[in-house]
């Protein structure tokens, strides 16, 4: 890099041994650094990492150019853990979610996978055939825990054995949107067995990781092996150990100062620069262009998202849609103003009553990539209605009925590459109660190639369910 040399220098400088003999910690890819170009007046900070004044090199640019550089006694963002530590292990913090034989479910395209924390992870799909009963095509990824937290017999020396393992090596860590991140495995065995592997059976290792407002959700779900898996799960519980929360590795800064005869920053670092910032001008006017349709309050996580580094852990599944009021969001919904975005992974989707469901990718290199999933016609719908349950009713137990889902029929999408026939989609809107008034879940299944399913569920539904017409057909509440 001959137009930064001085920064890669430094670098190097860093990983290696200093003038004088004096020792320099390792580089790593997880300690971030920053220059700064003071010029003659430096003030060091008084907190966070520490200076010594004697920790300096002398570089030397290509150009002739010398500059003093102070570097940071490194800090990798373990120095605020509490080494006396004495509250629960991890096992004994995660002891109440294996004691509730609790479950958590993530739904995808064609899979939707179960993890009951303790016994057991299931794969599988539905299938339901016109008249016939449901099919059901399953996998168990993981039947019984071969190591750690709790055995079935109660018995807890198993877990705090290994937590007292772990409190002996380094903790286990996984890479979470560019963050090494601490877990605790628990690993689980004798799943069904796999063709592939000599008739084995499956295996899977849970990761349980720190997120403070997280419900325990399965943040992914990968086959590292032929048939060993690895699932990873969102949990407050491992937060009030030190060693599994989150931290945000600090900036460590480095400042260099010219000597006599140099610039206060090289000059080829300062061409190099203007040329950066002339490249990124057109980017960033169509970017501002775009922000419009890209309003951050309209579609949040309906939990706070976690900081890590210069990314965002995001929970999956819940979304948080905008905090209009209801009289006015239910009027802006059914009127196809106001759209519904969701879903997880890869795809998201977009629905907007009365109009469409789209799906779609974005990528900050290649834009947008979109799929007409469904469009909506009244008429075809009403037909389609005839056929099928549009409305699907609750017997209170009062013995009257209440509407608990209604299903609409959008058909004429893309076409498909599989079955040369347009997509079409059932979207099911179905009442769900839940803390927050305005949540939104949008999960997709696919039960045919291209035939989809589209589940709505907000606790919005709930308000508008019983003005639906015998082709459930909603309208605003009178």
């Amino acid at each position: 890099c001959p137009a930064s040399a001085l920064l890669c220098g430094l670098l190097a400088a860093v990983a290696a041994v200093a003038e004088g003999g004096r020792a320099l910690p390792q580089l790593s890819d997880d300690i971030p650094f920053r220059v700064n170009w003071p010029g003659t007046e430096l003030s060091l900070p008084t907190t966070g990492v520490l200076y010594k004044e004697d920790n300096y090199i002398i570089m030397t640019t290509v150009d002739k150019e010398k500059y003093k550089c102070l570097l940071p006694l490194i800090a990798s963002g373990n120095e605020e853990e509490e080494k006396d530590y004495k509250g629960p292990t991890p096992g004994e913090l995660l002891e109440p979610l294996f004691k509730q034989s609790s479950c958590s479910y993530r739904i995808e395209s064609y899979w939707t996978y179960e993890v009951c924390h303790g016994k057991h992870i299931r794969q599988y799909h539905e299938e339901k055939e016109t008249g016939q009963k449901i099919n059901i095509q399953e996998y168990y990824l993981g039947n019984t825990i071969m190591k750690n937290p709790l055995s079935e017999s109660g018995s807890q020396e198993l877990s705090y054995g290994y937590d007292l393992f772990l409190s002996l090596t380094q903790i286990p860590t996984k890479n979470i949107e560019g963050q090494m991140t601490p877990y605790y495995p628990v690993e689980l065995g004798n799943g069904t067995p796999c063709s592939l592997r000599q008739n084995r059976p499956r295996s899977s290792t849970v990761m349980y990781i720190c997120h403070p407002e997280a419900k325990h959700e399965i943040l992914s779900v990968a086959e590292v092996t032929t048939c060993e898996y690895e699932v990873v799960i969102l949990t407050p519980l491992l937060c009030n150990h030190p060693k599994y929360r989150f931290r945000a590795s600090p900036v460590n800064d480095i400042f260099c100062q010219s000597l006599p005869g140099s610039p206060l920053k090289p000059h080829n670092l300062e061409q190099l620069e203007k040329q950066q910032e002339m490249l990124k001008m057109p980017f960033r006017r169509v970017k501002e262009e775009e922000m419009p349709s890209m309003k951050e309050e309209k579609f949040s996580s309906i939990h706070k998202p976690v900081a890590v580094g210069s990314h965002q852990l995001l929970t999956v599944g819940t979304t948080h849609i905008s905090k209009l009021t209801d009289e006015q969001l239910i009027k802006e919904f059914l009127s196809g103003s106001y759209c519904f975005h969701g879903g997880v992974g890869w795809w998201k989707y977009e629905f907007c009553y009365g109009k469409y469901v789209h799906q779609y990718h974005e990528d900050k290199e290649s834009g947008k990539t979109s799929v007409v999933v469904g469009t909506w016609s009244k008429e075809e719908h009403i037909e389609w209605s005839r056929k099928n349950a549009a409305r699907t009713f609750y017997l209170r137990e009062d013995g009257t009925q209440t509407v608990r889902m209604v299903s609409h029929f959008y058909g004429n999408g893309d076409v498909c590459d599989l079955t040369d026939k347009p997509r079409q989609v059932t979207v099911k809107l179905k009442c769900k109660e839940s803390d927050s008034p305005h949540a939104v879940t949008i999960y997709m299944l696919e039960p045919h190639s291209c035939q989809y399913i589209l589940g709505v569920e907000s606790p919005v539904i709930c308000k508008i369910l019983d003005t639906a017409d015998e082709y459930g057909l909603l309208s605003v509440p009178s």
